[in-house]
């Protein structure tokens, strides 16, 4: 079974076939740098990680492109309003690119705790002026913009695909304009390329029109050919920028290049608090760092950045994730699950006895493996996926209770966890900060003498006391297991 994608431009799930065999090209419209990140750029840059990992498990040589948006990108998300980096700085009081850097690192750091990849290439729209600059000449010279008072727009009456992408009809836009129009435009679904800048604007330029900035969705099409050439395999961003951010770009982009731009479009969905989308200009939205300390009120808790990783495996990425503080709840109770199982595992191998793997084992991993790559292939099914992790876990201890369990065995079964829930899920770590021997040799004997007290209470008949402790062990993540003779004890 070969990749299936769900293509926004074809509206369908096409096989996954990149331009030049083996080596596939991605490009991702990455944060605006004027905030710390939310759960919504976690589902998103989530999303696209397990895409980038799973190409890469299914041997592809992926080269991940992942833009920083430092300059240009509007409040209103297209071509009116102020820039959102000037007035971040404004409000801030700081310089524009003090705010860029100052976000830029609070965002990668809030990545790398979700257990995200870095891209391999993370260029900035300040540092490609030059380059918009000249596609914006070339698109002058074909006769697809035009120069207004010092701004550059884009004719979109002499693109006649505009709209592939999002399935809009351009007459229906021009007539359906509820907004006030510029002056400058000669109609009203022209997109600027070129903004000329206020003279109090921070962040301006000098071009051939004027001193400026460049609009919005220039900058990924000039950085997407730059690093992965005029057509590339995949670029992926959230839904809201199919329109206008990702039809503007395969407008400009086709028109200059006069070839097809994207071969598949892939489009994340949204995180929703109570059904209405999460962020920043709904000021509804819980930030990254809130949730790996609890310091929300919409948190009872804190969570492990992983486990907010698998809260969006739970889903997928073409769907909606509405939250709840329930939700993470429990993907925190499965996160820890999963690390219990792979800790137990990894501990059991050299105590374990010496011997061949079980062959029947290996065939059980076998099939578990196909399901995960069936899941996978079809559209990046994580929640299956996920569910094969689970499947894992319930396998791992039904071995460790077998005293003929070889560690050969359970050395396949790790191998299992870091291959299909490290390498492509990313919710399996190679290396877990080990509990200080004295502590864990502390609690075992705290665990033995609550479980002689309920044994001794269970002899009384005193079955309300033996519940009760039973209940305060599983509160705290002891699950007792009674078993003939004996009662052993777990971490949940």
């Amino acid at each position: 079974m070969t990749l299936k994608l769900y293509n926004s431009l074809t509206r369908s799930k096409d096989e996954f076939k990149p331009l030049v065999k083996g080596k596939v090209g991605m490009y991702v419209c990455g944060p605006t740098v004027y905030g710390h990140a939310h759960l919504g750029h976690a589902k998103s840059y989530i999303s696209f990680d397990i895409l980038v990992r799973y190409l890469r498990y299914l041997g592809y040589n992926v080269t991940y492109v992942q833009n920083i948006t430092d300059v240009g990108h509007l409040t209103d998300d297209a071509d009116q309003g102020q820039d959102k980096l000037d007035v971040a700085a404004r409000k801030e009081h700081k310089h524009p690119m003090a705010i860029a850097e100052y976000y830029t690192r609070s965002y990668f750091a809030d990545m790398d705790e979700l257990n995200c990849l870095r891209p391999d290439i993370s260029p900035r729209a300040t540092g490609h002026i030059l380059e918009q600059i000249e596609m914006v000449k070339i698109l002058i010279e074909k006769g697809y913009a035009y120069e207004s008072n010092g701004s550059v727009y884009f004719n979109v009456s002499k693109f006649k695909e505009y709209g592939k992408l999002s399935g809009r009809n351009v007459d229906e836009m021009i007539s359906g304009a509820r907004v006030e129009v510029s002056p400058d435009k000669r109609n009203p679904a022209d997109f600027a390329l070129w903004k000329k800048a206020e003279p109090n604007h921070i962040m301006q330029w000098s071009s051939p029109w004027s001193m400026g900035y460049p609009g919005w969705h220039i900058e990924c099409s000039v950085m997407s050919q730059k690093y992965l050439g005029e057509t590339i395999d995949i670029h992926g961003g959230g839904i809201e920028n199919k329109f206008p951010h990702h039809e503007c770009e395969i407008a400009q982009s086709e028109a200059a290049n006069g070839v097809q731009f994207v071969r598949y479009w892939i489009h994340n969905n949204m995180v929703t608090v109570d059904g209405q989308k999460m962020g920043k200009s709904l000021n509804n939205f819980i930030t990254l760092s809130q949730v790996f300390s609890g310091a929300h009120e919409r948190l009872t808790r804190a969570y492990d950045p992983i486990a907010t990783r698998q809260l969006i495996l739970n889903s997928h990425y073409g769907s909606p994730l509405d939250f709840s503080d329930a939700s993470l709840h429990s993907a925190q109770s499965g996160y820890e699950k999963i690390t219990e199982a792979v800790k137990t595992t990894r501990k059991q191998i050299a105590n374990a006895k010496q011997g061949d793997a079980d062959t029947k084992v290996a065939e059980q991993l076998g099939e578990l493996k196909k399901k995960f790559e069936a899941a996978m292939n079809d559209d990046l099914n994580t929640s299956i996926g996920l569910s094969v992790i689970f499947e894992l876990v319930k396998l791992t201890y039904s071995l460790i209770e077998k005293p003929e369990t070889t560690s050969a065995t359970l050395i396949k079964i790790d191998d299992m966890f870091s291959l299909l829930g490290g390498d492509v899920l990313g919710i399996v770590k190679e290396i877990y900060p080990e509990t200080n021997q004295g502590d864990d040799e502390i609690i075992d004997e705290l665990v033995k003498t609550f479980i002689e007290q309920r044994a001794q209470a269970r002899k009384d008949k005193d079955f309300a006391a033996a519940d009760a402790i039973r209940d305060k062990l599983d509160a705290i993540g002891i699950l007792l297991e009674d078993k003939p003779g004996e009662t052993i004890w777990r971490r949940k």
